[in-house]
């Protein structure tokens, strides 16, 4: 029912204007996926995995991954790495025609660091608008990283910025906000006083379908795009053909590294006996086969993945392990000290079973197949996966003593850092696990400290791995990385969207980060 009402919505709300403005091919109807739970307020996390849409940023990233300017003419960097120093255009407006100035961006950050979200903006000490071209950010240690939190913070405006701002969103960007029917649909127009390449199409519909409902309506021919999973990657649509895009949207197991018996502050059970011994983490890691989680799973719409950033300019090749491996697998745990002395089919170290509960989302089919197919690989070495749907409340109450089927990806090192750091143990869902090793966290502080990102990238590498240890599978093996998506896209025969960069975690919609490249062929 739910589907039909879109559907018709759609076809039957169009006027004469807009169907001739449809023959223009001025107007496009998406489906990307779901809606954000808090709205489009850059200040509390939207845009951190992809565009902005309705603001602009100060820097980005072009289809390379280069870092090229967006707001910004020109930044600088202090020698003791303390002082970030960005010049802004003059020329740039809101939608409503205020002029956007450096106040606007002090503004952004300051309300950013007070907001306790998603934006780390701990290390920020102070924000000073020079003039109404120059910010300045002061933080409080080098970081090397603060370069992408310029990339991915839209710039909201002062004057227009309040509690409902997520709800009705105003910026320099491509497009200004119109309309947000929530669960249902997203209206956004051109926005006439953008300051770089005029967007070619004029006005944007975004549905919320589910994967069902958007396969439905773009099988009607109701929709100009459509995100899919790799599931329906096979199916044919007529007039619209498959895009997959790469990705580090990837999916990997967590593993608790510590034993059991600890409890977080709020009373969380932390730890867990099995998966704290390195010989069940190592064997797990070269037992998988991954390439078939990819042909079998995905459809062949992914890639076997080894950390959390692979093929990104911070990750190191050598953390590739051979997977596949039966013999290795098994040398590994029968040096480890682990056997099947009793002989029903389970491995034993002492009176410790080789078994352990893998949690995924309930929701998410994806992650509820590969823990089931992990579980179906590592039967035979005699390591008992048992595979349990749970929400999100309650793998956050769990994650600390169990094994997650998680995801992630993103196009800054910082989020390795979240990932591993020994600080970050145990803070929401970063190093759930509580990873901790000092080699690394040393490694990881180096890199923050380094002058320039090519610096940095050598300690992320180091991190990962460094001839004797390091937070890959090579080293600790605090995760068993199984999966990159690709993401499935289809595209209306004659949307020319141009080259797509490669995608961070699905959420926000990455797929438009360019969107003022697309045309209609």
């Amino acid at each position: 029912m739910l589907v039909m009402f879109l559907l018709l919505t759609v076809g039957c709300s169009r006027t004469k204007t807009e169907n001739a403005a449809a023959d223009q091919k001025t107007e496009l109807i998406l489906a990307l996926g779901a809606e954000p739970e808090g709205g489009f307020d850059p200040t509390t996390g939207w845009g951190r995995y992809g565009s902005t849409l309705f603001q602009s940023t100060l820097l980005k990233r072009d289809n390379n991954l280069k870092i090229v300017n967006d707001l910004a003419t020109d930044y600088m960097v202090s020698d003791d790495g303390l002082v970030w120093t960005v010049k802004i255009r003059n020329d740039v407006k809101f939608s409503d025609g205020k002029p956007l100035t450096a106040a606007d961006a002090k503004y952004t950050f300051e309300t950013a660091a007070k907001s306790g979200s998603v934006v780390d903006l701990n290390n920020l000490n102070n924000v000073e608008a020079v003039d109404d071209s120059t910010v300045k950010f002061i933080l409080n240690k080098p970081q090397s990283t603060f370069v992408n939190l310029l990339v991915c913070t839209g710039i909201v405006p002062r004057h227009a910025h309040d509690k409902d701002y997520g709800k009705k969103p105003m910026g320099s960007g491509p497009y200004k906000f119109v309309q947000w029917d929530k669960g249902q649909q997203l209206i956004v127009e051109v926005n006439p006083l953008y300051y770089g390449p005029k967007p070619y199409f004029t006005k944007i519909t975004f549905l919320y379908l589910s994967e069902d409902a958007a396969m439905a309506a773009a099988n009607a021919g109701k929709l100009d795009m459509a995100a899919i999973p790799a599931s329906f990657s096979k199916q044919r649509v007529a007039g619209m053909t498959l895009l997959p895009v790469d990705s580090v949207d990837n999916r990997g197991i967590l593993f608790p590294y510590v034993k059991s018996g600890g409890k977080t502050d709020k009373g969380l059970a932390v730890g867990n006996d099995v998966t704290a011994d390195i010989a069940i983490r190592k064997a797990v890691n070269v037992a998988i086969n991954r390439k078939a989680l990819v042909d079998g799973i995905l459809e062949g719409q992914g890639t076997p993945a080894y950390s959390v950033c692979d093929g990104l300019p911070w990750w190191n090749k050598d953390t590739v392990v051979k997977d596949n491996d039966a013999a290795e697998a098994k040398k590994i745990l029968n040096d480890g000290g682990w056997k099947d002395t009793d002989g029903d089919g389970m491995l034993e170290k002492g009176t410790l079973k080789a078994q352990f509960t893998l949690l995924y989302p309930a929701s998410d089919k994806i992650r509820q197949s590969l823990a089931i197919a992990v579980a179906d690989m590592l039967k035979p070495f005699g390591i008992i996966i048992n595979a349990e749907g749970k929400s999100w409340d309650d793998i956050g109450k769990l994650q600390h003593s169990n094994a997650i089927v998680f995801g992630w990806g993103s196009h800054t090192p910082l989020e390795m850092y979240s990932l591993f750091s020994s600080k970050m143990a145990g803070i929401e869902y970063f190093n759930a696990g509580y990873y901790s090793n000092p080699a690394v966290d040393a490694y990881m502080d180096k890199a923050l400290a380094a002058a320039d990102e090519n610096q940095a990238n050598e300690f992320w590498k180091k991190a990962q791995w460094d001839g004797q240890t390091g937070l890959s599978a090579r080293g600790d093996a605090p995760w068993a990385w199984l999966v990159n998506l690709k993401h499935c896209y289809l595209v209306k025969d004659n949307l020319d969207i141009g080259k797509p960069k490669v995608e961070p975690h699905g959420e926000g919609w990455p797929v438009t980060d360019n969107i003022t490249e697309w045309r209609w062929k």
